[in-house]
């Protein structure tokens, strides 16, 4: 399988939020599957620590890439490709983070991991 993290699933993992169903972090961890995280989602947590509406235990242009592969996580930049898919995209969710999400995971054939009710919306396949 080949996955996508949203930004929480990501943050859920690498902080063992109890939030994370042990049945997700298994399929995560396990090393049978191609694991992702977008470039917009260390974009949307650096952001979200520099307003100081999220805690980490180091900076996280430190942490983040750490932890990433510290969980084998390969990292996904944003392509021109996945921006220009934002056009046909219906303006079903407002967030931009999670829409680029959305479009990576569809031009990629990437399952996307999240709890997120919106982004359920659209046609991409979930965890």
């Amino acid at each position: 399988m080949r996955l996508l993290l949203d930004t929480h699933i990501f943050l859920w993992l690498i902080s063992a939020a109890p939030q994370l169903s042990q049945e997700t972090r298994d399929i995560i961890l396990d090393t049978s599957n191609d694991v992702y995280l977008s470039a917009a989602s260390i974009w949307e947590t650096t952001i979200k620590y520099q307003l100081g509406k999220l805690p980490l235990p180091n900076s996280p242009e430190v942490y983040l890439p750490h932890a990433r592969e510290q969980h084998q996580i390969m990292p996904l930049s944003i392509d021109e490709a996945s921006v220009a898919l934002l056009a046909s995209l219906p303006l079903i969710h407002r967030d931009p983070f999670d829409r680029i999400l959305v479009c990576q995971a569809l031009l990629h054939g990437l399952t996307l991991v999240t709890v997120d009710n919106l982004v359920r919306a659209y046609p991409v396949p979930l965890l």
